[in-house]
């Protein structure tokens, strides 16, 4: 048989012999969650399992989570009828109280195996038993327990109604899952106060995922405004963005500019931008607007090609250059974006309050 808790592998002939029994579906449901979690550490996939025995992926995934919630309420402790019950059967029972403490894991498998509930009824108590629990200090008139927390979910469901029918159907659902004396004094109240109390449901939360890389811009450290020496260039650390949204700290005075995450921007290693004036750009059109510009040049890019424009020195000054031969100045960078402010036709336009988008 197999033994939860195992450290080692299986070996082949226990493999076998796991294999054999879950073929024949031998022992209980437990037994077999067991045996599924011995030929995965002996590098079974769920497919594997599934083609060699026929317990279906998902099937395993549920009797093995139920296993550990088994598990835990025999830690706990339970009554000795609650155990010989979901030892047999119940394991789709057990899977949904995966979400509570281990302590109201085995509160809620002896209410469960009290009241007779089965497994979808189950999957809709959890949750107010969950959230029960998180309360600091417990409504008036309701203990601790399953029964008294799923009955005060029932009650405050029953006070928002104010169809008579609807209302009697949630105060005797109430009715019969309360657990303490004062509880079902306070339920059935309801039954001659008729006030209806709307409860104000929370607001949903604002979740939003960034879905593309070009959503996520990259915080890029600027040197200064131009004209800049090279002690200006080295005087800006490294930066390393920290995941799961590019965090980066600083310390000490720095300025810095949100690029968009373009693929140009993410593949540059050591990124940092300057500021100029778009007439100082080498082979800049003479008839082009004059207007501040960012510059971006990669620092780790420090090879020279006749298909790039460069970050070089001239004198102990910083300066932007293109050459069709190879130069004898040390590069310092590639540039490998010039970012121009954004346009816009009227200033006054977002100005203005009572403006409305067609």
């Amino acid at each position: 048989m197999v033994y939860p808790g195992s450290s080692s592998p299986p070996d082949a002939d226990a493999v076998q012999d796991v294999l054999l029994r879950l073929r024949r579906k031998e022992g209980t449901w437990v037994n077999w969650a067991q045996g599924c979690q011995e030929l995965q550490k002996a590098r079974f996939t769920p497919q594997q399992i599934f083609e060699e025995t026929g317990f279906e992926p998902i099937h395993q995934n549920q009797i093995m989570v139920a296993e550990q919630v088994y598990q835990s309420i025999l830690k706990v402790g339970v009554a000795e009828a609650t155990v010989a019950h979901f030892t047999e059967r119940g394991s789709d029972a057990l899977y949904e109280l995966r979400v509570l403490s281990q302590g109201d894991r085995a509160a809620t498998a002896d209410f469960i195996f009290q009241h007779g509930i089965d497994s979808e009824e189950v999957r809709d108590l959890v949750k107010p038993i969950k959230e029960y629990a998180y309360r600091k200090d417990k409504p008036e008139g309701f203990a601790d327990g399953p029964g008294d927390a799923i009955a005060y979910h029932f009650w405050k469901l029953a006070r928002q109604k104010d169809d008579l029918q609807d209302r009697s159907r949630l105060i005797a659902q109430g009715l019969r899952f309360a657990q303490s004396p004062t509880a079902r004094q306070h339920i059935e109240k309801l039954l001659t106060d008729f006030t209806v109390v709307k409860d104000r449901p929370a607001p949903r939360l604002p979740v939003y995922r960034l879905e593309t890389e070009s959503e996520l811009p990259r915080m890029i450290p600027v040197v200064g405004q131009m004209p800049l020496t090279v002690d200006d260039l080295k005087a800006v650390p490294v930066v390393v963005a920290e995941e799961p949204f590019s965090m980066v700290s600083a310390n000490g005075a720095s300025a810095w500019i949100a690029v968009p995450g373009w693929q140009v921007i993410f593949r540059a290693e050591d990124p940092v931008g300057i500021l100029t004036q778009s007439r100082l750009l080498p082979n800049y059109p003479s008839d082009g607007a004059d207007e501040t510009v960012l510059v971006v040049v990669d620092r780790s890019d420090r090879t020279w090609d006749d298909d790039g424009y460069f970050l070089t020195t001239d004198g102990d000054q910083l300066a932007l250059s293109w050459s069709p031969s190879p130069i004898e100045t040390p590069v310092l960078g590639k540039m490998i974006l010039i970012l121009r402010p954004k346009r816009i036709l009227d200033e006054n336009y977002n100005r203005e309050l009572w403006q409305l988008d067609e």
